[in-house]
């Protein structure tokens, strides 16, 4: 069971998860308000974390692709909505609902974004 460890806004969080669950619904679920606007479809970035231990997996092409339109972002930062736990991991959560001042976007399918 991949334990997260997880750098918010509110202080560090550690999460026990089942493998194979999205990154994202397992902060949700465990009261982390990532941001998510485009429903954990690998478009938009809001959900983006900063992997500072563990292996994220690998990433799929439409994370990639995305992840490329951006400048600002570094080798470590993932999209936590095609991250599907397989090890421990530490985490830095970049954008909050609480911090940012908005809705949190819609709740992001188990499914992965090809």
């Amino acid at each position: 069971m991949p334990i997260i460890t997880a750098e918010t806004a509110n202080g560090t969080v550690s999460i026990n998860e089942v493998e194979g669950r999205k990154l994202v619904l397992a902060l949700e679920d465990h009261g982390v308000d990532i941001l998510h606007r485009c429903g954990g479809n690998a478009r938009c970035t809001t959900c983006r974390v900063e992997v500072l231990a563990g292996d994220p997996g690998p990433i799929r092409d439409a994370e990639k692709a995305v992840l490329a339109t951006k400048t600002d972002l570094n080798d470590h930062t993932r999209l936590s909505c095609q991250i599907r736990l397989i090890d421990d991991l530490h985490i830095k959560v970049v954008n909050q609902a609480s911090v940012a001042g908005i809705d949190a976007g819609g709740r992001p399918l188990e499914e992965t974004t090809p």
